[in-house]
């Protein structure tokens, strides 16, 4: 009979909530849906021109971006409750042929970057941003060096001694964005009914937004074309 008040409380609650929220269902990961789509650039990000650094000499004057097509789709604002807890996880964003790999990086805060030397040359990783401003001085090649993200936001990233060195590194409370495949595909995953507001960025390109609505165990298609 004990067993039987701690159950019927619970169920109490969730009815008393689902009369008062006309909108209020509990939640249910297999019932969540999925956003999947394209983004077309239909202006290809220009190139941008060289930022004087310490040792200039035999550096080309601009190098081609690496990764111009690769685009971040995100929601704009989690549900509520989706990101309750930060779970410690760590990416990596190399150094090598003198480019930042991945040029776009997509993370969560409280994640940790590392940040290794590829290059049998040296190069000081910093940044001037204010989501995270940072400088790991310079460092030889097989090094790594590490630095944490705990607050949303964009993190331009570069070379201290290699100024044609750059990259994005996008800071998401929440786990519901995605990077763009070579081909601009996306699909963000194990998404709670609703309607949200998506975004899609590109660096050197306007960013786009729209409503989507995504359905119980659903997939909604959403295209985006960048200018």
């Amino acid at each position: 009979m004990q067993t039987w008040f701690p159950f019927r409380r619970a169920l109490l609650a969730v009815l008393v909530l689902a009369a008062i929220l006309p909108g209020y269902r509990p939640v249910d990961a297999a019932r969540n849906g999925a956003i999947a789509g394209h983004v077309e650039l239909r202006r290809p990000p220009v190139a941008v021109g060289r930022r004087p650094g310490v040792t200039d000499l035999g550096t080309p004057t601009v190098q081609p971006m690496a990764e111009p097509q690769m685009s971040v789709v995100y929601l704009e604002v989690a549900p509520r409750g989706a990101f309750e807890q930060t779970d410690t996880t760590r990416a990596i964003m190399d150094q090598r042929n003198e480019t930042f790999v991945p040029h776009v990086l997509a993370i969560t805060t409280g994640t940790t970057v590392d940040f290794p030397n590829s290059d049998h040359i040296y190069h000081n990783v910093f940044s001037l941003s204010k989501t995270r401003p940072f400088d790991l001085g310079r460092y030889a090649v097989g090094r790594s060096k590490s630095i944490r993200f705990d607050r949303p936001g964009i993190v331009r990233v570069f070379c201290d001694i290699h100024s044609h060195m750059s990259a994005f590194i996008l800071v998401f409370s929440h786990p519901f964005f995605a990077v763009t495949d070579p081909a601009g595909r996306y699909r963000i995953d194990n998404v709670p009914p609703g309607t949200y507001t998506l975004v899609a960025w590109n660096e050197g390109v306007t960013s786009e937004s729209r409503q989507v609505l995504v359905s119980d165990a659903g997939v909604t298609e959403a295209d985006f074309s960048l200018r």
